[in-house]
């Protein structure tokens, strides 16, 4: 009689403790390409736990919280990390962990961790293989920056510009050439009326012409 209530005693704590575990499994790798990745977390629990928290950790020392989710029968909260873009989701026997805008410096291993938080008693998951996510490089594109006006416009101005350039240029030439030609018409004429010498009788000089003063073709004497 005293074995059979050891023996019932011995298998009493085991029975506990295996309905009381909780199990998670990952995929060991996800690439980001697209700086956006989903990690999703399934786990198994048979306990009577009715409030559970999960978290998202980065580093193999699970040294920072990246984000997590609580819930229960009612409710449903979550938070993040400054640092990071991240939203966990609960879907019955797993959790999934949205992440976005991520950088190639937020390449790490993750691990998901799930909580029975009430009632007791508290369990938690052993730590799991976790998942390498791996962040590509996006490259940056540079794009030539575009004219806001279309180039056929731009050569309708041009060819207008340059047509009204050589049109008052020829105007101009034109112009110039006839002052030109005015002042050398101008220039060339001369008075050829004769002159008759001062105080002397007309000696075949027209009547009309005037006397020539001989005066001006002195040399001045001081």
């Amino acid at each position: 009689m005293l074995l059979g209530i050891l023996v019932v005693l011995c298998f009493i704590p085991a029975a506990d403790v295996t309905e009381n575990k909780i199990l998670v499994a990952q995929h060991p790798l996800l690439v980001v390409a697209n700086r956006t990745a989903t990690l999703v977390c399934n786990y198994t629990y048979n306990g009577t736990g009715k409030e559970f928290r999960a978290s998202l950790h980065k580093g193999t020392n699970s040294a920072v919280e990246v984000c997590f989710i609580s819930w229960n029968t009612t409710k449903i909260s979550s938070n993040s990390n400054k640092e990071f873009n991240c939203q966990g989701i609960h879907d019955k026997d797993k959790v999934i962990f949205n992440l976005w805008n991520m950088s190639a410096s937020q390449t790490d291993i993750y691990f998901c961790k799930i909580e029975a938080m009430y009632p007791p008693p508290y369990v938690y998951n052993e730590k799991s293989n976790g998942t390498v996510i791996h962040v590509k490089e996006t490259p940056i594109q540079t794009q030539e920056p575009q004219s806001s006006m279309p180039l056929w416009i731009m050569v309708a101005v041009t060819g207008v510009l340059a047509f009204y350039s050589m049109l008052i240029t020829m105007v101009f030439i034109n112009y110039w050439q006839k002052s030109k030609k005015n002042i050398y018409h101008q220039s060339d004429y001369m008075n050829m009326t004769p002159r008759h010498p001062p105080h002397q009788k007309n000696k075949g000089y027209p009547s009309y012409a005037p006397t020539r003063d001989y005066t001006a073709y002195r040399s001045w004497q001081p």
